[in-house]
């Protein structure tokens, strides 16, 4: 049970990394966004490689950062059941629910993409635009870094369920065990 709970930390750990560093991303999509519109407006001039930019930068973002917000339990949940369940419930839960749609989802992802992405790479594809930025090929190669991150923690999920579900939270670290309904008076 040790080994498992040094695996989901280092998954946490490096999606937490990820995180960490890729959501510094929105404050330079800002700042790109906010230049394009001074350049156009009060100098007349347009870098269609700075229009590609920002959007690019958001689809990095947020395709670097999904497995961080999973980690932080900020992804989209019906709570109906979920938020007022047990902590083994919950466990349960995610057990099934990461095995069935979680891992199945991302090995999707990634079977159907490979060929897209390995042929942009291959072309070094860029903009379509004329005078567009170069590297879209990168921005691509994230929807496969999307699908190993999540797929990462989605093992961890996989394995802080087991361990609550064998009477291991104390192996389970503070930051990532599951948040419980106040009782009512």
């Amino acid at each position: 049970m040790n080994g498992l709970a040094a695996i989901m930390r280092s998954i946490n750990g490096i999606n937490r990394l990820i995180g960490n560093i890729f959501s510094w991303l929105a404050l330079a999509i800002v700042l790109v966004c906010f230049w394009v519109v001074v350049e156009r407006y009060a100098f007349q001039n347009t870098r269609l490689w700075m229009q590609d930019l920002y959007p690019w930068m958001n689809g990095v973002m947020f395709t670097a950062v999904a497995a961080y917000a999973l980690y932080h339990n900020d992804h989209v949940r019906v709570d109906i059941f979920y938020r007022p369940a047990s902590t083994l419930k919950k466990a349960w839960m995610d057990l099934i629910g990461v095995l069935v749609f979680l891992l199945p989802f991302t090995v999707v992802v990634w079977t159907y993409c490979w060929t897209f992405v390995a042929r942009s790479w291959g072309l070094r594809e860029g903009s379509a635009n004329p005078g567009g930025a170069e590297g879209l090929f990168i921005v691509k190669g994230f929807i496969l870094v999307f699908a190993v991150t999540v797929a990462l923690q989605g093992l961890s999920m996989l394995i802080r369920s087991v361990l609550i579900i064998r009477g291991r939270e104390d192996l389970v670290p503070e930051d990532y065990r599951y948040e419980t309904m106040p009782e009512k008076a």
